[in-house]
């Protein structure tokens, strides 16, 4: 395994790192879905062991996934597993969940649900805190305090360093000057990287400010493994925020099915053949620190480990962009 720095920090994070959204299972935050099919713990226990075994090192969580039970059932994996968290670099976010709150950005909400991840992680610092999205309130309201508030968790030593994630380029330029993070988060994959592509708005200001990028959704939330078919889409329970997503469509997924195709008679036909090239384009841009696909049992994780070591030239990365985009 392969280690990447955050931003200009002393901390370097496997450049597969593995996501815990999956881990919440279904659920809902003010009546919209945004969970995952449910999972089972011993499942999920031997895919953390598998990437544990591969060196991943870093674990990607929010308070938002499956409202705490993700990060309460990360800690009780790796306690089963007997390995001290504090080994790792955990990553929890703030602002999906907002409880009663007038807006999760509120200081003492960030406060709260700060000491409540510390509870369910069982820990008593949290290594990557990010701001989970860029809304900060009408006219940015929030942004300014939210910031100082997060300051002075890392002051009082409950948080090692700051991250934002966001859905737009114009939040991460409002944020990031602000809240000064080592680590920006969003999705980027071979079918949409507009976030860490050559010359991208985001590239200026990760650069002006030192920071790096950790990737979620590097699979297209396993479009790109070609497991899905368009003669029997999948279908989705209540509470999956997939459920209703036109990229998962008999269309979408019969339009793509082609192209990849074309990457499998290039790199080989397997799942993990497709997982390598997925994850091998994303690392392949600069400034990223590493992806962090999902997983819900060992064979996904270990297909999600399958392309490390594996090396992708630069006409291979143009080869992968033009098939998927051209």
């Amino acid at each position: 395994m392969k280690y990447r720095s955050l931003g200009t920090s002393d901390v370097k994070v496997s450049e597969i790192s593995f996501g815990c959204w999956t881990m919440g299972g279904l659920n809902w935050v003010n009546g919209s879905p945004n969970g995952w099919a449910n999972v089972d713990e011993d499942e999920v226990m031997a895919g953390i062991k598998a990437g544990l075994d591969a060196g991943v090192n870093h674990f990607d969580n929010a308070d938002v996934y499956g409202n705490g039970r993700a990060e309460r059932m990360l800690a009780r994996v790796l306690k089963k597993l007997g390995v001290k968290s504090e080994s790792l670099i955990i990553a929890t976010k703030i602002g999906h969940f907002p409880g009663t709150a007038a807006h999760a950005y509120e200081p003492a909400h960030i406060r709260h649900q700060c000491e409540q991840s510390l509870i369910n992680l069982q820990r008593d610092y949290i290594d990557l805190y990010y701001f989970h999205h860029g809304d900060f309130g009408k006219n940015s309201e929030y942004l300014q305090e939210a910031a100082a508030t997060m300051n002075a968790l890392v002051a009082e030593g409950k948080v090692r360093l700051k991250g934002q994630s966001a859905y737009s380029t114009s939040d991460f330029e409002k944020a990031v000057p602000i809240v000064q993070p080592v680590a920006l988060q969003s999705w980027a994959h071979a079918l949409d990287d507009q976030f860490i592509r050559e010359g991208s708005p985001l590239q200026k200001l990760m650069e002006d400010h030192n920071c790096t990028f950790v990737a979620f959704s590097p699979l297209a939330q396993g479009r790109l493994l070609d497991k899905f078919n368009p003669d029997n889409p999948p279908q989705f329970e209540e509470g999956d925020h997939r459920k209703g997503s036109s990229a998962f469509s008999a269309e979408a997924i019969n339009a793509l099915k082609p192209k990849l195709e074309k990457l499998k008679a290039r790199f080989g036909a397997t799942t993990e053949d497709l997982a390598a090239v997925a994850l091998g384009y994303v690392l392949a841009h600069p400034l990223v620190a590493c992806v962090i696909p999902g997983f819900r049992n060992e064979r996904q994780a270990k297909c999600n480990l399958a392309g490390e070591g594996r090396t992708f030239t630069q006409d291979d990365i143009a080869f992968i962009k033009e098939t998927l985009h051209g």
